[in-house]
């Protein structure tokens, strides 16, 4: 029986006793941390051996022959930028290897469209009458961040289980005030979506009004599963090569979570006229990147194969913390009608959805008795949900005994906060 099926009464006293349940919770003081989706320390330990495979004076060199240590190759060097072309599927030619963020590269991507414009714009963003950016929503924070920082308008896109509305992206881009997306095309964040072969195929057919138009295609989780097999993302460079768009698209991803979040590498992947104006632009920006944490990425990893036999051991870590949640909100909310979930194949977060008007309360309710979630609101632009109703849960860093407790507390503020509002 659903909450709402319950005789007002008996709606009453269950309240009156989860909230008791509630104050026991509070009498433990907790301290527990569900906010951000943080790689754990069994993840980051997985990576020392990079660190220990210490670099040598007369073992520096590249491929090339250039020694790593010194100023130059602001590109990347040529084994890093091959493994990554073969990890995304572009050739090497066609990728940039920056420092340890791709935030970084988003950030100074909107930066450089906004006071120089794209290679496609009349003018730069900045003294165009009104610039916009489609944003996929549920979705990422620090996208949105980036845009608000630059006074860009964020025009939400609702997301299903196969991706962006297709039919609301078709209408949006004919607005030439629509200079592009922001999205996370495999295991959103936070939903864990995958866009379909349909969505991936639409996106790159879109005919927008703008000639400055760019999707960043941040592809974050592109080797980060969560369960054995995964889901395949198409290639959108090879889709946008039949419709003449490959320069629509600039493409990222980092090691962040993959080696070091803090001393990583991040990767930028275009076509050739996008990839000619950015080291037009980086010629002028750096001399060069940490080149000698490229070839120490190159050598730990050997090869792709060399990756994917990593990421299994990350997959390891995080399939029971996943599974851990999971079972929570199946054993205490299932059957309830108070609350939605995805169950993800892959990426850093499961997203809940609590009955409208609920988010901001559970947020509330769970900070009030040790258990930090994400904001919320931060998965839509601005902070601001509009049913406020989605909560991220980000089940990566804590170990598994605190995120079964943290679970269990955070169905205990969904159940009240669901309550409180039925009842009225």
């Amino acid at each position: 029986m659903t909450y709402k099926e319950l005789p007002a009464e008996q709606r009453k006293a269950l309240l009156k006793q989860l909230r008791g349940d509630y104050i026991a919770f509070q009498a433990r003081r907790l301290g527990l941390d569900m906010s951000r989706g943080k790689p754990c320390k069994e993840q980051l330990d997985l990576s020392i051996p990079l660190l220990e495979a210490a670099l040598i004076a007369d073992d520096v060199r590249d491929s090339t022959g250039f020694d790593t240590r010194n100023y130059g190759v602001p590109d990347g060097i040529t084994e890093c930028r091959a493994l990554f072309g073969e990890l995304l599927g572009v050739p090497a030619e066609n990728v940039l290897v920056f420092g340890n963020s791709s935030l970084n590269i988003m950030y100074d991507l909107i930066s450089q469209y906004w006071t120089h414009g794209t290679g496609g714009s009349a003018k730069p963003w900045s003294q165009q009458r009104a610039v916009k950016i489609l944003c996929p929503v549920p979705g990422y924070d620090r996208h949105f961040a980036i845009l608000e920082h630059f006074g860009i308008d964020m025009v939400p896109v609702p997301t299903g289980a196969d991706g962006p509305d297709l039919r609301a992206l078709a209408e949006l881009v004919a607005d030439p005030a629509v200079k592009g997306m922001f999205c996370v095309p495999k295991y959103s964040n936070p939903t864990g979506v995958t866009f379909s072969a349909e969505t991936v195929r639409a996106i790159a057919a879109l005919n927008p009004a703008a000639g400055d138009f760019r999707v960043i295609w941040d592809n974050a989780y592109c080797v980060h599963d969560v369960r054995e097999g995964g889901e395949t993302l198409l290639n959108i460079f090879d889709e946008a090569a039949k419709y003449g768009h490959e320069d629509y698209f600039i493409e990222v991803t980092s090691t962040s979570k993959i080696t070091f979040p803090g001393a990583g590498v991040s990767v930028l992947a275009a076509s050739k006229a996008n990839i000619a104006a950015i080291k037009t632009r980086l010629a002028v920006q750096t001399i060069g990147h940490d080149k000698l944490n490229q070839l120490r990425h190159v050598r730990y990893f050997g090869n792709v194969a060399g990756v994917f036999a990593h990421m299994q051991k990350h997959r390891a870590i995080l399939e029971p913390k996943f599974d851990a949640v999971l079972r929570s909100l199946e054993s205490n909310l299932g059957g309830l009608g108070i609350a939605a979930w995805t169950n993800p194949r892959g990426g850093y977060f499961i997203s809940l959805d609590v009955p409208e008007g609920c988010a901001k309360r559970v947020g509330e309710l769970c900070n009030d008795s040790g258990v930090v979630l994400t904001p919320s609101g931060a998965t839509y632009p601005k902070g601001i949900d509009p049913q406020d109703r989605n909560i991220r849960i980000a089940p990566t860093l804590p170990p598994i005994d605190e995120l079964e407790t943290a679970a269990e507390l955070l169905c205990l503020c969904v159940k009240i906060a669901a309550l409180e509002k039925i009842n009225g």
